[in-house]
Parts: structure tokens; C-alpha cells; sequence
């Protein structure tokens, strides 16, 4: 891949892939016990919390990157507490990161949220009435049948991290080498004579690591449900 980007195009690839990753991997966690919450429990301001979960597939990206911006720029009192303490995240890679997560969200509690929901709780209260805690019921049952959905959420918020660009571009602008990751170098490409033919690289790129990533969800996703389903019978 080397050569086929230049310098500045590959960096915005392994840029973006660090970003996709980062926020994938720190989303997950927070995406199963949301989608654990809705799917199994109703209280009150259920449907607030739902929507705002989903808010953001709503909310035009650069709306959220707006309020990501007064929320933690650096004139902010949440952000100036965390540029003190050498955590600030606004106009830096960590910024792009928290918006593509933030923008991911939705997509991965969502594909979550349906697995479990396809789980038959009469499972889960067999292993209860066998005296099994309700963590140990979860590890041992709900999670493992509930795993293709955990990888599918997985790999559309990857997938939609690796191409997030309004609430990044508004949160943490497209500085090079900090926070251009490959759709805002592709918009800067656009800006300057010349620069369609590394446009369409960083596209080709893209659609590559998109249809790929997409590929490999399917045929774990299929293993996966083919084991559980060998296991049941």
C-alpha cells in the first residue's frame, strides 16, 4: 500500500485506521451494557434514553460535532480541566476518535440490541433456577449467543468510524498528521488543482477496507451462529 499512496495520503490512512479502532474498541464495552439495558429492562425514561442513544443518526454530524466543540474546547471548563491534566481531546487525534465513536454508537447498540432481543430469556431463567448468578448467566449464555451481533455492531461502528467526517472536521478541524483522517484528506485533496488523483486513491482505499471489513463480519458472524447452533443441537 506503501506504494501505492504517498506520504501524506498514508498517513491519513493509518491515521483514520487509529481513530476507527480507538473508538471501536472504546465503545464496545458501553454498547453491550446500553444494549443490555434497553433489551431487558423497562423504567422510566426508557424511551428518552433510546433516543438518546439514537440521537445522533438523527442530528446533522456537524450538530454533534458543534456540541462536542462547546462541551470540550479548550475554553470550556470541562475542557480546560482536562487540557490541565494533559487530556484534552479537542483538535486532536483523541477528539476524532471520541466524535467517531460518538457518531458510531447508535449503529453498534442498535445491531447489539437486536441479537440480544433474539435471545429466548426462557434460556437465561433455566440457568437461573439452577442456582447461576445473573453475571454468570450473562457470560455463559446471553453472551456467547448473543456474540454475532456483538461483532456485527462491531464492525459497522468500525466501519462508520472509518468514514466519519462532519462532527470530526467541526470538533477537531483537519490538521495534518493530527487529526486529517482519510475523508477529511480526501476534502482537502478536492480544495487544490491537482489533487483528484489522490482523492480517488484514499476512495479506492475506503471502499477496499469498508467491503473488506464487511466481508469478514459475514463469515465470522456465520461461524459463529453455525457453532452455537451445533452446541444447541
Amino acid at each position: 500500500m506503501s506504494t501505492f499512496l504517498g506520504p501524506a495520503e498514508w498517513e491519513a490512512v493509518a491515521l483514520s485506521l487509529r481513530v476507527a479502532l480507538t473508538a471501536t474498541l472504546f465503545s464496545l464495552p458501553f454498547g453491550i451494557a446500553v444494549a443490555y439495558l434497553l433489551a431487558r429492562h423497562r423504567f422510566p425514561g426508557h424511551a428518552i434514553v433510546n433516543g438518546l442513544v439514537h440521537l445522533p443518526l438523527i442530528l446533522p454530524p456537524v450538530v454533534t460535532g458543534y456540541l462536542l466543540l462547546v462541551s470540550f474546547g479548550p475554553q470550556t471548563p470541562l475542557g480546560s480541566a482536562l487540557e490541565a491534566m494533559g487530556l484534552g481531546v479537542a483538535f486532536r487525534w483523541t477528539g476524532a476518535a471520541l466524535a467517531a465513536a460518538i457518531m458510531a454508537f447508535p449503529l453498534m447498540v442498535r445491531a447489539i440490541r437486536l441479537s440480544l432481543e433474539a435471545v429466548d430469556p426462557k434460556l437465561e431463567e433455566a440457568a437461573s433456577t439452577l442456582g447461576a448468578s445473573r453475571l454468570r448467566v450473562f457470560v455463559t449464555i446471553t453472551l456467547p449467543l448473543m456474540a454475532p451481533g456483538i461483532l456485527a455492531g462491531t464492525v459497522l461502528a468500525f466501519a462508520k468510524a472509518m468514514g466519519e467526517f462532519g462532527a470530526t472536521i467541526t470538533f477537531v478541524s483537519n490538521i495534518p498528521g493530527e487529526t486529517r483522517t482519510v475523508p477529511s484528506a480526501i476534502y482537502a485533496f478536492l480544495q487544490v488543482p491537482g489533487g483528484e488523483g489522490a482523492a480517488w486513491r484514499l476512495v479506492i482505499v475506503s471502499v477496499v477496507v469498508a467491503m473488506g471489513a464487511l466481508i469478514v463480519s459475514e463469515v465470522m458472524a456465520r461461524r459463529m451462529s453455525a457453532r452455537i447452533g451445533g452446541r444447541d443441537a
